[in-house]
């Protein structure tokens, strides 16, 4: 923003001083436009929330399966056939899934509604054990059902009302990535073609490490949350507790929110398994606590590699600004958002104001210029669609070398 700083008339002149105290801010035009610019932007922005957040729930799916087309189209499988094959098993695994699930969930819900006087009177009878807890055993005793059920009752018309927002916006969000996938050669041409071609690679590398992030968190929560599902509903059949599929399924959904998903997958369980026994509860406690241990420390790196590598700060005020702006889905969708803005840190050499510059990052650059020149022998004269190809090609064949260096290097480190 640049300003012109002028006297406001006459000048009164400090004894002593030689200098103005009284000066006048006047913005440029161009100064003017860009702030009128960016509010306007920040409007359209918050007006336009769910349509933004549609796009990119279905840059995220393309992300995930991005990698299943690819390994199709090495073994000579036509691209349109591959995406179209790829959305169909998905689809077709969901059907199964909600086919094989859904039903027996609905009884196992109802089962626990009308198991619900007797649970209540089991937690009850365990809190007026101490005296600490007495009362609460009380007042959950002479629970007041009329109120309960009409609050109740506007609840789940909420839920319901949201639920259907959702399951329509994921179903718009499918389609809309099915097709991204099919027209991604001239999708990616329109792109390249308004970037100058001199920062093409640079254009792909920041691509192809936007579908590593994407792609790697999307999987990575699909995989640990099918996994702990797993374990939970193993647990609760081999601790005979009753409802164990529902209690697994809503475990496993609440697996995806980090930092509170503990409290709301080990809550519902360890009280399932209260109506066994202290001895069962405090086995299922002590078996879920050692299993949230064993996914945050071993199988969270283990499944997302480097796909996210952020430090906890960075997490906990992703998931802020997330959950604040969008709520769960913004929680969600907050940490690959993260990430990517440190990769785009990182590709566009931004110089931080406190940061110097690094051996690592002169060598990053040179690799770059070579890249750029090869790019610019090999794609000349070449459309944009053509050589986006190009550049994609190279940007994986320097991304292959580079993953191929660090193993070397990590082997020859051990």
């Amino acid at each position: 923003m640049s300003a012109a700083i002028t006297p406001a008339g006459p000048a009164t002149v400090a004894p002593g001083d030689g200098k103005p105290s009284v000066v006048r801010l006047e913005l440029s035009g161009k100064s003017l436009l860009t702030v009128l610019a960016l509010l306007a932007g920040i409007w359209l922005v918050v007006h336009a929330l769910p349509v933004l957040l549609g796009v990119v729930a279905a840059l995220m799916l393309v992300g995930a399966l991005t990698p299943s087309v690819a390994w199709l189209e090495r073994r000579n499988v036509r691209r349109g056939f591959a995406v179209f094959l790829v959305f169909a098993i998905g689809t077709g695994l969901t059907v199964a899934l909600l086919t094989l699930t859904v039903p027996t969930v609905i009884a196992q819900v109802k089962s626990v509604a009308e198991n619900e006087p007797k649970f209540r009177e089991t937690i009850a009878s365990y809190l007026e054990r101490s005296r600490l807890t007495a009362t609460l055993a009380g007042d959950i005793r002479n629970t007041r059902y009329p109120e309960l059920l009409k609050s109740s009752s506007a609840l789940l018309l909420t839920l319901s009302a949201r639920a259907f927002e959702i399951v329509a916006g994921a179903g718009a969000a499918v389609f809309l990535a099915f097709y991204i996938m099919i027209d991604r050669d001239r999708l990616r041409g329109a792109l390249f073609a308004v970037v100058p071609r001199s920062h093409h690679i640079r254009l792909s590398r920041i691509l192809l490490n936007l579908g590593t992030i994407v792609g790697g968190y999307i999987r990575g929560q699909l995989l640990t949350c099918a996994l702990m599902g797993g374990f939970i509903l193993g647990l609760l059949l081999v601790c005979d507790v009753p409802n164990a599929l529902a209690i697994a399924l809503f475990g496993g959904i609440m697996d995806l929110l980090p930092f509170i998903g503990i409290l709301l997958t080990m809550g519902p369980v360890v009280l399932a398994a209260a109506g066994q026994g202290p001895a069962v509860m405090g086995i299922v406690f002590g078996l879920m606590l050692a299993y949230e241990e064993l996914e945050s420390r071993v199988l969270v790196p283990l499944v997302y590699g480097r796909a996210l590598r952020l430090p906890s700060s960075v997490v906990f005020f992703s998931l802020i600004v997330g959950t604040a702006t969008a709520g769960i889905v913004g929680a969600l969708i907050a940490l690959p958002l993260a990430a990517a803005v440190l990769m785009l840190i990182e590709e566009l050499r931004i110089e931080l104001p406190g940061e110097a510059v690094q051996p690592e990052d002169l060598a990053q650059q040179r690799a770059d210029n070579r890249g750029e020149k090869e790019y610019e022998r090999r794609a000349e004269s070449m459309p944009a669609e053509a050589a986006a190809a190009v550049a994609a090609e190279i940007s994986q064949e320097r991304k292959k070398a580079e993953s191929d260096a660090e193993k070397a290097q990590t082997v020859a480190g051990e």
